[in-house]
């Protein structure tokens, strides 16, 4: 979990697969997708695509909000087909994929760069499942708080002591002004896959919530992501959620997961806010007898 505002982590459950591990994206590849072929002009965001029979439920045809709340692998496939290989890794780098996103944070993996596309599935493959990309939780921490700050991708900095805390500055590591008018179509989507598509078990009536799920399979293991920022008008928390192991480990438990961890930082800090607002009382001494 980080500010998103300033690439702050303020938690960390579980630092070595936070920091040394790296682990194929799956889903959560569509967002940079989406933004890249918007910024390419190739899609607007009510370019539609026949949805694949898995999803027929939910519409025949999906324009770029529903395919990133359901999660549509076919529109995504054929998005990043236009795009090609080139020009999809050059987005993915703008956000961090392939370097460290921290600052200073021992053991920091980089992840995987892919050099060509999977030759199962090509760059169709790659764009809505990440297929031959590593990366890590930070990594897309920082991807997905670019997103909701409008531009800005810090180097996540991890301040343990009151004194770190007190000099703590953020570190800017590139500016995406650039692609910030195409981010709101991204949010859009995100802000969709919690209210009723892939990622509404997050929902939460009191917390606006965007986040992006994504669910696939990597050496024998089931992988679970959930990638999201808190506050429509003030961007507030970001947070990542992997889960890895058995077959309950997927998009939507991820999901779930950070939607009980938005919920419950919302009560403390209307909690804190409760006891800023109690004015002081004032302790007035009994005089001597």
């Amino acid at each position: 979990m980080a500010d998103p505002n300033n690439g702050r982590i303020l938690s960390v459950v579980n630092q070595k697969l936070a920091t040394e591990g790296a682990f194929t994206p799956c889903s959560t590849m569509k967002p940079i997708v989406a933004v890249a072929a918007l910024k390419e002009g190739l899609i607007t965001p009510d370019t539609t695509v026949r949805a694949e029979p898995r999803l027929r439920a939910y519409g025949r045809y999906f324009n770029l909000t529903q395919a990133l709340a359901h999660s549509s692998n076919t529109y995504f496939s054929k998005v990043g087909q236009m795009l090609g290989f080139d020009r999809l890794t050059e987005y993915a780098h703008l956000f961090g994929l392939g370097e460290k996103a921290g600052a200073d944070i021992p053991g920091e993996s980089v992840g995987h760069f892919p050099a060509e596309p999977p030759k199962q599935g090509g760059v169709g493959m790659l764009a809505y499942d990440g297929l031959t990309f590593d990366v890590t939780p930070l990594q897309m921490t920082a991807l997905v708080s670019a997103i909701a700050n409008g531009g800005t991708l810090y180097e996540l900095q991890y301040p343990r002591t009151p004194e770190e805390v007190s000099q703590f500055q953020p570190k800017v590591r590139r500016q995406l002004d650039f692609l910030a008018p195409y981010f709101q179509e991204v949010r859009d989507g995100m802000a969709a896959a919690v209210l009723y598509g892939t990622g509404h078990y997050a929902y939460d009536p009191e917390v606006d919530i965007f986040g992006k799920t994504g669910t696939c399979s990597e050496n024998g293991a089931r992988l679970g992501w959930f990638v999201s920022y808190s506050g429509q008008q003030s961007p507030k928390y970001a947070v990542v959620v992997l889960l890895r192991g058995g077959r309950s480990m997927y998009g939507p438990h991820a999901a779930e997961i950070a939607g009980k961890i938005y919920h419950d930082l919302a009560m403390r800090d209307q909690a804190l806010k409760t006891v800023a607002n109690v004015p002081a009382l004032t302790v007035i001494g009994m005089p001597n007898h």
